[in-house]
């Protein structure tokens, strides 16, 4: 990279408090093409981050290329990850956005360490790497090449539709690895949905992207998570979503409901008071016990949509054991059947 002979061990003049002492920073960059938006590039340290061991998900390591996102989905959970850089989990997190701009060059050398057990590596359990971030950095390229060239399994999961960029060198990847794809599509209603997810590409763009995996020859997953009480839990839309998933040729579905952290829980309920205000004395109602949402509604969304997910065929695809997700077709047959529903402890990381 261009910056690596830079030295970076001072505080850099214009840069966010957060940032001015971190002394791999390079520079902050707006351009007209993102209006609003101001990248901050980096150096990365590392590349992959280890899952602690404890951790029920099924997989070992994860790589965030990007911090920061703008989708700017009113309930994301990574919210609370940019008050680290004294940065607010609310505007800052959807316009000031990290870069780790040498990833792919560190990525390579970690994987090919002596020690390095070709893990399952899994991208998009935090910030999504096809952010329109990746359009002007192109990161994920090097990324999944260099997965694929050392033998390490990967799962990829995104609500954007520039992975479309990479489906010939993710078809390629999985020829030598694993490789799970799974598109992030959780309302169907678009005036909604440019509401609450005002960065992100459009359901029907998103289903589009659905089909192209599938003509790649590989398996796609739908994530409908999370599922908005009072807003898209309705039959009607359970329904007509997964008849356009199914349409689209998703492999299987995966749902959760919607899961509010205190940080996020303060953003989302400002979108709604502004948006639904009608719905504000419910949601305290439903969410007054935390996080999640109580038990009884769990089992009530359960009990409407597993019949649903069951009548559509999308009950699911085969789990890969190298890497936690739904197996892509070209790989072996052999595997249990996906669980439906994602606990509600582990859909924070994965949506």
């Amino acid at each position: 990279m261009r910056w690596t002979g830079q030295e970076l061990t001072t505080e850099q003049a214009g840069a966010l408090p957060g940032l001015a002492k971190l002394n791999n920073f390079v520079r902050s960059v707006q351009t007209p093409e993102f209006a609003g938006i101001t990248f901050h590039e980096i150096l990365a340290k590392s590349a992959l981050n280890r899952v602690p061991g404890q951790s029920a998900l099924p997989f070992g390591y994860t790589i965030n290329p990007y911090r920061g996102c703008s989708h700017a989905c009113a309930y994301c959970f990574a919210r609370p990850t940019h008050e680290y850089l004294n940065l607010d989990a609310g505007k800052d997190f959807d316009s000031e956005i990290i870069v780790k701009v040498n990833v792919a060059e560190v990525l390579r050398k970690e994987l090919a360490k002596p020690g390095w057990g070709k893990h399952p590596v899994a991208l998009g359990t935090n910030t999504d790497p096809y952010q329109r971030a990746e359009g002007r950095y192109r990161l994920m390229p090097g990324i999944i090449a260099a997965l694929a060239e050392s033998g390490t399994p990967l799962s990829l999961l995104t609500k954007g539709t520039l992975l479309r960029r990479d489906l010939d060198l993710l078809a390629e990847a999985s020829r030598r690895v694993p490789v799970d794809i799974a598109l992030s599509i959780a309302i169907y209603d678009d005036n909604l949905q440019q509401s609450v997810e005002p960065g992100t590409p459009s359901t029907k763009a998103r289903l589009a992207a659905v089909t192209a995996v599938r003509e790649r020859g590989l398996d796609c997953g739908v994530f409908m998570m999370p599922i908005l009480p009072f807003l898209t839990d309705t039959r009607a839309h359970l329904d007509d979503a997964l008849r356009q998933a199914k349409a689209a040729g998703a492999s299987s579905v995966l749902y959760c409901a919607l899961n509010l952290k205190p940080t996020v829980k303060q953003w989302y309920l400002q979108w709604l008071e502004r948006d639904h205000p009608q719905l504000l004395p419910r949601y305290l109602e439903l969410f007054a016990g935390g996080t999640y949402a109580p038990k009884e509604y769990r089992a009530w969304l359960a009990a409407r949509i597993k019949p649903l997910i069951r009548a559509h065929g999308l009950e699911g695809g085969r789990t890969d054991p190298s890497t936690g997700g739904p197996r892509s077709s070209g790989l072996a047959s052999s595997g249990s059947l996906i669980a439906q529903e994602i606990p509600p402890e582990l859909a924070p990381t994965l949506f």
